[in-house]
């Protein structure tokens, strides 16, 4: 039994399941479902879909060099018939499939290493950033001692009110002394002006 693999996403096809479509120079295409095929016939680039096995090696999730995927290669080489072969060949497919599981599994976990780390640190950002939306319970030293630190608002209200009645007590004697004041008599003479005309031009005695 031969296992096909989609053209488009690399899935496996088994025998008188999926899509083939052949082509004017009669090369075949085999895909896994309709999806695969429509996207193929809107020439979509597989390595820019997330669910495509070849945007996942070309962005360093899965296994891209391992000796393991050698084995998976299709050669057209044809072999004479020998049980001992078939039997040692049969033997190494279980062995490879199980040494390629456990590589896989050890690259998931290099590849995933830090995440939790990462994770808990954005949500201790997260938390610490939003202390007011959480319940008093549950809040931080910190928020409690911002929270005792906090000014009362009516006494700065009356701050604010005594600051502007000492600004106005100011303002009123500022004005008085103005008012106090001599005024000082001016006189007014005509100047000629450059193009013509008389302007008026107020003179201190």
């Amino acid at each position: 039994m031969r296992i096909e693999t989609c053209y488009f996403c690399s899935a496996p096809v088994y025998p008188s399941k999926g899509i083939t479509f052949v082509r004017n120079d009669a090369r075949a295409f085999r895909f896994c479902k309709s999806k695969c095929h429509k996207n193929f016939k809107m020439k979509r680039n597989p390595r820019k879909l997330a669910w495509t096995k070849s945007f996942r090696r070309a962005h360093g999730k899965e296994l891209t060099v391992d000796s393991t995927l050698q084995f998976a290669a299709r050669r057209n080489v044809p072999t004479r018939y020998n049980r001992e072969l078939i039997q040692t060949t049969l033997k190494a497919m279980s062995r490879v499939s199980e040494i390629r599981a456990r590589r896989e599994r050890a690259f998931y976990r290099a590849r995933m290493r830090g995440n939790k780390e990462r994770q808990r640190a954005e949500d201790r950002k997260l938390v610490e950033e939003n202390q007011h939306l959480l319940p008093p319970s549950e809040r931080s030293e910190v928020q409690k001692e911002e929270e005792d630190m906090e000014v009362d608002v009516e006494k700065v209200k009356e701050k604010v009110a005594r600051r502007r009645k000492e600004i106005e007590m100011e303002e009123e004697e500022l004005d008085s002394e103005v008012e106090e004041l001599p005024k000082i008599k001016s006189k007014r003479k005509l100047k000629m002006k450059v193009g013509g005309g008389v302007e008026e031009m107020e003179v201190d005695e």
